[in-house]
């Protein structure tokens, strides 16, 4: 396919079948927040499959526990590399969650963090998003993270882009874009790569879709 030929859609059966996909690394701080806020989402997901890339904390047992009381999980371990590594490491855990799965059985694709309080409407109204408007290739709502005081505070995403801690797409679209890169970036070249063959990124900045970012970007790594 060529650039502005427009992106190739699947015919639609209006599925709203979604598979989601959490590379983790010692979470535990945080993870219970993102599993329960997942819980309560009013269109669960079909498939959550949740990769541990070598935790050494108190993770793969709350995954394990979580794990028991919901069947959409799904728990993959990767060995221990010896350090948090960002970019192409998480793109590289990424992966070892997607290669174990059927794209074809799922309308949508999300890579998600395990670090995020999401709101209980959130996939439903991507999903409702995306069924009106079929050039939507990739889509999110806006982070925001605790301030000192407890008000949230936005951490300033365009308008133009899906942001990387919760990149929600048309499979579609992801597959036609070649997925991730590995590489730091990976983040907005998909985005870019969206727009060259005809497809729509996208965020919007609505109470709805608002969700808490619980380690704020860039503090993963050692910190700011």
């Amino acid at each position: 396919m060529l650039a502005g030929d427009g992106p190739i859609n699947r015919p639609s059966t209006r599925s709203r079948r979604y598979c989601l996909i959490t590379p983790c690394r010692d979470e535990a701080k945080f993870a219970r927040r993102t599993l329960d806020s997942i819980a309560k989402q009013t269109v669960a997901p079909a498939l959550w499959v949740i990769v541990d890339d070598g935790s050494r904390d108190e993770t793969p047992a709350i995954l394990e526990e979580y794990a028991r009381k919901y069947p959409y999980i799904r728990v993959v371990r990767r060995a221990d590399r010896g350090e948090r590594k960002v970019g192409g490491g998480v793109i590289d855990a990424f992966y070892s969650g997607y290669d174990t799965i059927n794209p074809n059985e799922f309308e949508y694709i999300c890579k998600i963090d395990l670090d995020l309080d999401v709101p209980p409407r959130y996939f439903e109204i991507m999903m409702e998003r995306m069924e009106s408007d079929p050039r939507i290739g990739t889509c999110s709502g806006k982070p925001y993270f605790p301030g000192a005081n407890g008000e949230l505070i936005s951490e300033k995403c365009g308008d133009e882009t899906s942001v990387g801690m919760i990149k929600f797409y048309r499979t579609s679209c992801f597959e036609q874009i070649g997925g991730f890169v590995r590489e730091v970036m990976w983040d907005g070249i998909d985005c870019h790569r969206c727009r060259m063959l005809g497809w729509i990124p996208v965020s919007w900045d609505e109470p709805e879709i608002r969700f808490i970012h619980l380690r704020p970007m860039g503090k993963s790594h050692k910190n700011w």
